[in-house]
């Protein structure tokens, strides 16, 4: 597969870029400090737009391609794009939040999975796992090394402790547009694309770990992803920049 031109970024762009994962990973961090049994995805929802706003950012994700919130809430066996509303969290739920923020035209973009109370042994061993696959194929993206080597690190880890990792959803470039070449897969199998790492190439790097296998399917509200055999999914994403030596991680505090 040939893809459209991968775009390095200048230092302006990459400041406005840092504004903006800045913006991301203060929006999480809040987020993560509400959950609790009983709060609706709603409450989430509108607390990530107060302060995303008040921050200085625009949320990537209102209206993109129809998307009807600004922030993804995705519970339990949802690997991504679940639209908050009335639904309230449980006692031993996890849940992954996956937000995006624009500033002065520039895109952040990160997700974490977060336990709701106390959780299952399987279910903290899930996002322990995908939180560690998320190092390794950031570890991964170092200048002169290959794409693919991000999702084999990522690949090799998850499989490792037993669990699966989603095929039909990747990560992907970003920058003044929310996805941008090239695709940044979680495995290996099929991809021919593999270029090399240049500094100034920024990527959202984001695995989706399944307990079960890594088939998904798409609810009938057009958005919701979730696992084929009802299975826990965890998520968990950061955006980052290539740069001669470690990669920069922008959406972290």
């Amino acid at each position: 597969m040939v893809e459209k031109r991968i775009v390095l970024k200048s230092a302006t762009e990459l400041a406005k870029m840092r504004r903006a994962g800045r913006i991301v990973a203060e929006v999480l961090a809040a987020l993560r400090e509400m959950i609790r049994p009983g709060l609706t995805t709603a409450a989430l929802e509108a607390r990530a737009v107060e302060l995303a706003t008040r921050l200085g950012g625009i949320p990537s994700f209102k209206g993109y391609n129809g998307f009807p919130a600004a922030l993804c809430v995705s519970v339990n066996d949802e690997v991504v794009h679940g639209i908050p509303g009335s639904r309230r969290l449980l006692e031993g739920d996890i849940v992954s939040l996956d937000f995006g923020a624009i500033y002065e035209g520039y895109h952040g973009d990160g997700a974490i999975t977060v336990p709701v109370g106390s959780v299952s042994a399987e279910a903290a061993r899930l996002l322990r796992v995908t939180e560690e696959a998320l190092a390794l194929g950031i570890a991964a993206a170092r200048e002169g090394n290959r794409l693919l080597a991000i999702g084999r690190a990522i690949q090799e880890h998850v499989e490792a402790a037993g669990f699966s990792v989603v095929r039909d959803l990747v990560g992907h470039g970003i920058g003044r547009a929310m996805h941008e070449p090239p695709q940044v897969p979680n495995y290996v199998a099929g991809f021919t694309y593999n270029p090399r790492l240049r500094r100034g190439m920024t990527l959202a790097i984001e695995p989706m770990v399944n307990v079960g296998g890594f088939e998904v399917r798409t609810l009938l509200d057009g958005w919701t992803v979730v696992t084929k055999d009802g299975s826990l999914s965890a998520h968990f994403e950061h955006t980052v920049v290539i740069t001669e030596g470690e990669p920069e991680i922008m959406t972290r505090l």
